[in-house]
């Protein structure tokens, strides 16, 4: 991933704080401090129209209110795999959750094929570089455990409560 910039962006929910990556020109990151997968140290921390807008559309959905255009996304090192399971999170609607058995079948039913790996599903999900834009904390254990997260589980629980009113 290609980072020049970061940002910081304090959460106002009791999760932790945010970092907001950037090429300089979309956003390419979108992690909790203490658990980006990429190395942030020692980039520069500038404001960029990105920031401002993806800080926009965090405070949206913060406050519960309804969520306006995503900012400009680019994310590098997707394969045919990660593609297809980004875009199914991307369908994922604010308050539900699915489980990575649901995403496994889908693209299995897609492909055409008997059955997908929940386990694979489970490392592209856990790959996503742009969370809460990209869903990926609506994804769940088959049995509704809160699995997988790579942003922490204590995350991942306050987001499913602030999507499901008990945040706010």
């Amino acid at each position: 991933m290609t980072i020049k910039y970061i940002r910081h962006y304090e959460t106002p929910q009791g999760l932790d704080d945010i970092i907001m990556c950037s090429d300089g020109e979309c956003l390419t990151g979108l992690c909790f401090e203490g658990h980006c997968g990429n190395d942030i140290s020692g980039r520069e921390e500038k404001d960029l129209p990105v920031f401002e807008e993806s800080a926009e559309w965090l405070d949206a959905y913060f406050a519960g209110r309804p969520l306006r255009k995503k900012p400009k996304i680019r994310i590098e090192g997707l394969t045919p795999f990660r593609k297809e399971v980004i875009e199914i999170m991307k369908r994922i609607p604010y308050g539900k959750t699915v489980t990575y058995g649901d995403i496994a079948r889908e693209i299995a039913e897609k492909r055409g094929i008997k059955r997908m790996s929940a386990q694979a599903v489970g490392q592209a999900v856990g790959w996503n570089p742009i969370c809460i834009i990209i869903p990926c904390h609506r994804v769940i254990g088959s049995d509704a455990s809160l699995t997988g997260y790579g942003g922490g589980i204590e995350n991942k629980k306050r987001l499913l409560d602030i999507e499901n009113g008990a945040g706010r």
